[in-house]
């Protein structure tokens, strides 16, 4: 039986006149994996500071196992300013003391792309004080990951990570045996790592098993029966339910829940969008012509993004846009953007940029446009307009676009300066939808976003019809409002990629190992000929027996996905993977030592 870490009592937490959390009662327990979901100031940090013992309820109690060991990520670091990363990541250890570590290699890689830390200005030993937020961010999660816990609590890990940093994240969470417990806003991730979710609502907390896709069947489920009156809300869950139902086989592990009831409650649901009609009324709005680029140079500064680029965003035209970071995504839309604003008056260092005469864009970038913080949130979106057209005959006002948007009436009447970033940011979409645009540019659209108001700009979206090009590192909102994904490799190219995030992935790994140096050649050694041979037999032995232990271990985390209820089978399971784990350490400590002699 798994052994429980921690205990949550009829907890209970209010903030002024406003209640948080009442009477609570939870368990994390060894091998648990938990995703927390909720909407933005509902509690899911107060929750997970209160399981880290770095809050106090006002009623009930958290107790946690005697000699727990517990890591924690939260949204502000504790990281010495004055220190260098070196210090604080791998601490006094010699370099090849650390660099012998596979753990510490692998951590390293996956989230600052190399051993010496490529982008730091001085590599390990850049001192913290004038990095950026996401850079610190960066590091405390590096610190937490080398080290080994029973318990991980991360508060919104993804942020600050590129599609390929989540990507590395997710499969090291799912290696690590530490149980974990993750509030995030990114729903693929919560459905690669996590067995369980906690849905935080009205000061409860519903529990369910499976990962977000599961969440999605069970709540859809729980809500047809408890017939609730929340009709749009369900409405929203049913449409989303219907693109998962119809989306990849993988995505979620269907098996546990009634299938065909799931099935009943999207029967009558049309595909998200209907994207002949789109494409149609898109023509008639945007005419033939919305960009086209012709041997196209994009620059920053002196640094060459894009050269020879010719391209053609059409009418209706929905494309994701992926790239390493540095790559030229912002670039290239601030040079369209430029070319719109000034009637194709402004140009690229090279090349032409052809506007349609038509088009009307509308241009979220990654900061938050300041507005009067005296405005209430209604007056700032009436300010832009009083209605607006949403195609096919919809139309909605400022008060009722504002409510689809989780401003409720008390909160339209909000002061802006009151908001929190979240909500600004919600604020800033909503402001630039009220103007009717036909052509829309999202920079990193879902930051700050709860994952209910994601999905309700997902199904504004499914209806407007226009071109779109959306940045993102959120693959599930990628691949919810896009049709077609392009890549920047960092080669000054710009690529299409039929198989979307997966094949971006899949070319950016073959990049890097075609980059990787070759071993340097061995000194050579007092040693006798068939020392060295018998060295490199070994050498090629270990390299076999640990091709066949990576196997045998993604069987294991198979078994243990596919029997996530068996909770005896579950931890015999886990016994299992860690002998395993113990035994591929001893080998590659006894790799590296060979490789020396080899």
């Amino acid at each position: 039986m798994a052994v429980n870490l921690v205990n949550v009592e009829a907890v209970g937490k209010v903030y002024g006149t406003r209640t948080l959390l009442d009477g609570i009662s939870l368990g994390v327990s060894e091998g648990d994996r938990i995703g927390v979901v909720g909407r933005n100031g509902d509690g899911k940090t107060t929750l997970i500071r209160m399981l880290a013992k770095l809050e106090d309820p006002d009623v009930g109690r958290v107790t946690h196992l005697g000699d727990l060991r517990l890591g924690v990520l939260t949204q502000h670091d504790s990281l010495d300013p004055a220190a260098t990363v070196r210090h604080e990541v791998v601490g006094d250890k010699a370099d090849h003391e650390w660099a012998g570590d596979a753990k510490i290699r692998d951590v390293l890689t996956g989230l600052f792309g190399g051993l010496d830390l490529p982008g730091f200005p001085q590599g390990l030993d850049t001192v913290i004080g004038p990095l950026s937020g996401g850079e610190r961010r960066r590091i405390a999660l590096a610190k937490l990951l080398i080290d080994e816990q029973d318990l991980v609590i991360l508060d919104e890990p993804t942020n600050h990570l590129d599609v390929e940093g989540i990507s590395w994240l997710a499969s090291h969470l799912q290696a690590r045996r530490s149980a974990l417990v993750c509030v995030t806003h990114d729903r693929w991730f919560l459905d690669q790592v996590c067995t369980r979710m906690w849905d935080v609502q009205s000061g409860d907390v519903h529990e369910y098993e499976g990962g977000y896709s599961d969440y999605v069947f069970a709540r859809a489920e729980r809500e047809r029966i408890a017939a609730t009156e929340e009709t749009k809300r369900q409405n929203l869950m049913r449409k989303e339910l219907a693109w998962l139902r119809r989306g990849a086989p993988a995505r979620t592990s269907k098996p546990r829940y009634r299938i065909e009831a799931a099935n009943e409650l999207i029967a009558d649901v049309p595909p998200p969008r209907d994207t002949a009609e789109l494409m149609k009324f898109a023509n008639s709005r945007l005419g033939k012509t919305v960009f086209d680029l012709e041997d196209v140079t994009v620059q920053a500064g002196p640094k060459v993004l894009l050269k020879h680029l010719t391209w053609q965003l059409g009418p209706g035209d929905r494309v994701g846009l992926v790239g390493v970071n540095g790559a030229g995504k912002t670039s290239l839309l601030r040079a369209l953007a430029d070319a719109a604003y000034s009637d194709g008056d402004t140009q690229p260092v090279a090349g032409r940029i052809a506007v349609g005469k038509t088009v009307k864009l509308a241009y979220l970038s990654q900061e938050v446009g300041e507005l009067d913080p005296s405005w209430r949130v209604l007056q700032a979106v009436e300010s832009v307009r009083q209605r607006v057209d949403l195609g096919k005959g919809r139309e909605m006002t400022a008060g009722q676009l504002c409510e689809k948007f989780g401003f409720t009436k008390e909160k339209q009447w909000t002061p802006v300066g009151d908001l929190s970033g979240g909500e600004r940011r919600r604020l800033q979409i909503l402001r630039l939808l009220m103007d009717e645009p036909n052509v829309l540019f999202l920079d990193e659209p879902t930051n700050d976003l709860d994952i209910e108001t994601l999905t309700q700009l997902e199904d504004l979206l499914d209806g407007w019809p226009g071109s779109m090009v959306v940045i993102s590192h959120d693959r599930y909102f990628l691949e919810r409002t896009t049709d077609r994904v392009m890549a920047l490799l960092g080669d000054a190219t710009l690529r299409m990629l039929p198989r979307g995030v997966d094949e971006y992935l899949e070319r950016r790994k073959r990049a890097a190992e075609a980059a990787a140096p070759a071993p340097a050649p061995a000194a050579a050694k007092p040693k006798g000929g068939g020392d060295s041979r018998a060295a490199k037999k070994e050498l090629q032995k270990i390299e076999r027996q640990l091709d066949r232990m990576g196997e045998k271990e993604a069987k294991l985390h198979a078994e243990i996905a596919a029997n996530a209820t068996d909770f005896e089978k579950v931890a015999k399971l886990d016994m299992e993977l860690r002998a395993l784990r113990d035994e591929r350490d001893d080998l590659e400590m006894r790799w590296l030592e060979l490789a020396d002699d080899a």
